[in-house]
């Protein structure tokens, strides 16, 4: 198995989970933790970022389907205004923790497939199509990276939101 998606894959969901399951207030700090987990994540396990061809196509392919999946699983998290004014929090549950284990354990099951099931499909269809194991690789950790700041830049907006209408003064008429 490859350490760097399995470090990347185990750290990013372990973040995930402890920072959003139940209700937590949305905080700067909590805001701004994916992305340094990211500036830690992408210098460390970054293999060489494919610069053209399709390496660079599946990289792509990877930021892409990580926003949407990073959607996907945001669209279970509710934001609601807190008790004080102006301020936000997030609930997250089931059907939340369950998007981002099944995709975190459908990468872990590919990165082991890779090396131990369908290793010699894979050298061919990278042969094929000139696609680098680096490649391969950082489509992978692209991916987490991205449903991890897609969900992030969700929250956000979602929070500003809610923010925005609970710290509104009411008005008489």
């Amino acid at each position: 198995m490859d350490t760097s998606v399995l470090i990347s894959s185990v750290l990013i969901l372990a973040l995930v989970l402890a920072t959003d399951l139940g209700t937590r207030n949305v905080s700067k700090l909590r805001l701004i933790r994916p992305f340094i987990a990211a500036a830690v994540i992408i210098p460390l396990y970054l293999k060489g970022m494919a610069t053209s061809g399709h390496g660079l196509q599946l990289e792509l392919a990877g930021i892409g389907a990580g926003l949407l999946v990073g959607l996907v699983a945001a669209a279970r998290m509710r934001v609601m205004a807190a008790s004080q004014p102006g301020t936000a929090v997030s609930r997250a549950g089931f059907g939340y923790a369950a998007i981002w284990v099944a995709v975190s354990g459908a990468r872990l099951f590919f990165d082991y497939g890779s090396h131990h099931l369908f290793a010699a499909q894979l050298v061919h269809f990278g042969m094929t199509y000139q696609i680098t194991v680096a490649a391969l690789t950082d489509s992978l950790i692209f991916f987490s990276v991205a449903m991890l700041l897609s969900r992030t830049a969700s929250l956000t907006i979602k929070a500003s939101r809610v923010r925005a209408v609970s710290a509104a003064p009411a008005y008489a008429v």
